[in-house]
């Protein structure tokens, strides 16, 4: 026995336990949380030229130096400002006043001076850029501005002194129609004028410095003075989504979602190490440590952890679970064939390594399209799973062959074949020429045979989806119940200590002039309302309705989300070219790596389990929204991911038919005999990523509960199509077309004498 490679094992298990102890917490703690865990603020904006200007094409990278002052302004730390073509994205995770916000992001800050009939006098050219400063004028705060045009402002303010009135009104973003003698009757009110100052002007001023002084507070007076050294804006910018997360909700949303987290992992845990014993010890190591890098990298990369990338990190711990589960199936395998210990553990790793890599490629596929052509969450979920799937591969590749190879290399595990979750008992005498006799409950099962019953329960459900459509396509309900991230218009959620109630809500939003087209309660106690709303509302009415809900029920947080009509449209155009996208792609490198009937029957399958999610999606009337399409373009690459194991083991089966065609039959047996060889592993791979997926489901945030359920639909349909579809569809093409296999590639004789292994002998 080699001692030392148990050393090595024991010290590299506790350096891992270690790291994970140690960096656990932090790693969680300096998690950048996006605005569904943290709570805050979320605009797009649509920027596009001045009026009149002679520029048709606006520097969006100068609109985002000029948003990110204005963010400053703001003092809100690590703010994320995307420019989406002619749009810009700002998420401001943790800003409390989003209507400040809103206000200070969207002002062009450009100040002008103008008599009392409006007539504009001067503009903010005579200034100097960043002279504004705050100061105190007998203890009140002021804001002085120094002037460049010295000469002009004594010229002006000379002619003005002579006038009946002598008011120089002095205005930031002055809007046509706006009227000093209108905005002067509001001056003892609430809402109070849209001019900034109105001061008497009795003789020329000759000095380089002028004051302004309003109703100021002093934090008012601040934000002036540093938005107007900020710069004016010299582009439009229309805003056409908003969203706004409560902290309360936020930090709740983020406590259930890594609850669950932790117990959908502790209970794969103790699946892996049920069945796989000392393996499944192994694999459990790797997923903690594999989570630890995974948060690591993210947060070193400046990704922001939203609700759904999250599951995507779940989802990942399934999929590299996953990678180990290929490899301990194919190790077990060469047990049963009478392998030793180190020549199972070797040919075990080898057979596993390119179905692992094929599996997860696709899956890559998958997440790239998503992170090319999404965006917000979708973009954040798609580089979680690019991060998650990558350190999957590596992790299994390395460190669990790393450390299983150690301790089989030491010769410890040579008499201890059920430490690999076997029966001993099961185990052939190749010596006496006995061979391996399948003791699984599925060994006789036929596959081909009782594909046509899961089919059809397929098919019945597609069939009550597309009637579900026709009927409330109809009814003028939609064919979906598209989010407002689709359909456009507002959503308000309400989150109370007390319970709400629908009909109550209806008629105090009717009060207010809004008619909600839907109203959905959750929580224990109907604590949190979602109010949907088919229009987009104006921001009075938004901030009329946080006003009327914070006097009416004392203790209640208020969010909302706005979408115009142009993202709608968009969102779904861009969902059929993601989807059509990672279809082609995935057909591309399946027929490089396969052949092009498996690449076909893996992409019908894939079709098949889009249409289940949609089916149920239409029979429930559950709300489809965005990250119900990023659910749809992962299970593309998880349900792919299942069918190229499977595939994988036909192709191997299908080599003694390299230079002949095998019959009906033939095909029939390698289609069930494949299937039965890999159903093991399917089973554990679907309760591995499911086991997480449920426990979302129970304490997750109600905030992804649609998201939850589509990835729940889908990881079923993906188990059922790869096989009961893809196989025996593979089958029908086979038969039909006649398809080749790939011939195999010819060996180079090597000289010399070769060793060939006898199992049972020198194995």
């Amino acid at each position: 026995m080699n001692k030392k490679r148990l050393v090595v094992f024991l010290v590299s298990v506790i350096a891992i336990i270690g790291i994970v102890g140690v960096s656990a917490k932090p790693a969680i703690d300096n998690m950048n949380l996006g605005l569904d865990l943290k709570g805050g603020f979320e605009i797009l904006y649509e920027v596009s030229p001045l009026e009149g200007s002679e520029t048709k094409k606006v520097d969006m990278a100068a609109v985002a130096s000029s948003v990110s002052k204005r963010v400053n302004v703001l003092g809100v730390s690590e703010p994320d400002i995307t420019v989406e073509g002619d749009r810009i994205r700002v998420q401001l995770a943790g800003v409390q006043d989003n209507e400040q916000a809103r206000n200070v992001i969207s002002s062009s800050a450009v100040l002008s001076f103008r008599d009392t009939s409006d007539y504009l006098l001067m503009d903010a050219t005579v200034l100097k850029d960043g002279g504004a400063s705050l100061a105190f004028n007998e203890g009140k705060p002021i804001v002085n501005l120094k002037i460049a045009d010295t000469a002009k402002f004594y010229e002006v303010t000379s002619a003005l002194s002579q006038t009946s009135d002598k008011l120089m009104v002095t205005w930031l973003d002055y809007q046509e129609g706006q009227r000093y003698a209108e905005e002067a009757t509001k001056v003892a009110t609430e809402e109070g004028p849209a001019y900034i100052s109105a001061a008497t002007v009795s003789e020329g001023l000759n000095s380089e410095t002028v004051m302004i002084s309003g109703n100021f507070t002093e934090e008012e007076a601040q934000e002036l003075v540093d938005l107007l050294n900020s710069g004016s804006l010299n582009f439009q910018m229309k805003e056409i989504y908003s969203n706004v997360v409560s902290p309360n909700l936020g930090e709740g949303s983020f406590e259930s979602t890594i609850l669950a987290g932790g117990i959908g992992i502790a209970a794969i845990a103790v699946l892996l190490i049920a069945l796989y014993r000392f393996c499944g010890f192994i694999s459990a190591l790797s997923v903690a440590i594999y989570l630890v890098s995974t948060l690591a990298l993210y947060t070193l990369l400046g990704g922001v952890f939203t609700l759904s990338g999250i599951a995507a990190l779940v989802l990942g711990v399934g999929m590299a679970v996953d990678s180990s589960v290929i490899t301990f199936e194919r190790v077990k395998d060469s047990l049963y064939a009478g392998r030793s210990v180190k020549n199972a553990f070797k040919e075990g790793s080898h057979n596993s390594l390119s179905t692992i890599l094929d599996s997860q490629i696709t899956t890559m596929i998958a997440a790239l399209i998503l992170y090319i052509f999404g965006t917000g969450s979708v973009k954040g979920f798609a580089t979680m799973l690019l991060i998650s799937t990558i350190l999957a591969v590596v992790f299994n590749v390395t460190l669990v062959r790393f450390l299983l190879g150690q301790v089989v290399k030491s010769g410890y595990l040579d008499n201890k074949k059920s430490w690999f979750g076997i029966k001993e008992d099961y185990i052939p005498n190749v010596q006496r020429g006995e061979a391996y006799e399948d003791h699984s409950p599925w060994k006789n099962f036929d596959f081909v045979g009782k594909a046509k019953y899961f089919i059809a329960i397929s098919a019945a459900v597609m069939v009550l989806g597309i009637g579900s459509m026709g009927f409330n396509g109809m009814k003028g309900d939609g064919v979906f119940n598209f989010g407002i991230d689709f359909s456009s218009g507002t959503k308000i959620t309400l989150e109370s200590k007390g319970g709400l109630k629908a009909d109550t809500l209806q008629k105090e939003f009717e009060k207010l002039g809004v008619e909600p087209s839907d109203i959905t309660l959750s929580g224990e106690n109907n604590e949190i309302a979602s109010v949907s709303i088919k229009k987009a509302i104006t921001e009075e009415q938004r901030e009329q309705i946080s006003d009327y809900m914070t006097d009416t029920y004392k203790e209640i947080e208020v969010s909302d989300s706005t979408v115009s009509p142009i993202v709608g449209r968009e969102l779904v155009k861009n969902a059929i070219i993601m989807s059509l996208l990672s279809w082609l792609a995935i057909l591309i490198y399946v027929s490089i790596r396969f052949k092009w009937d498996f690449a076909v029957s893996g992409i019908v399958a894939l079709i098949h389990d889009v249409f289940v999610i949609l089916a149920v999606f239409a029979i429930t009337r559950m709300e489809v929204t965005t990250d119900v399409i990023a659910v749809l373009l992962t299970i593309i690459g998880y349900s792919i991911n299942d069918s190229i194991v499977i595939f994988d083991r036909m192709r191997e089966n299908l080599k003694g038919f390299a230079r002949k065609q095998p019959s009906q039959e033939q095909l029939r047996d390698i289609v069930n005999v494949s299937l039965r060889e890999t159903f093991g592993r399917s089973v554990v791979t679907a309760s591995t990523t499911i086991l997480p997926v449920i426990a979302l489901l129970i304490f997750g945030s109600r905030n992804i509960f649609q998201f939850n359920v589509a990835l729940l639909v889908g990881l079923i349909g993906g188990c059922v199509s790869s096989l009961f579809i893809a196989p025996q569809l593979w089958y029908v093409l086979r038969l039909k077309f006649k398809v080749k296999n790939k011939p195999k590639k010819k060996q180079k004789k090597l000289k010399g004498p070769q060793e060939h292994i006898i199992p049972g002998v020198n194995d």
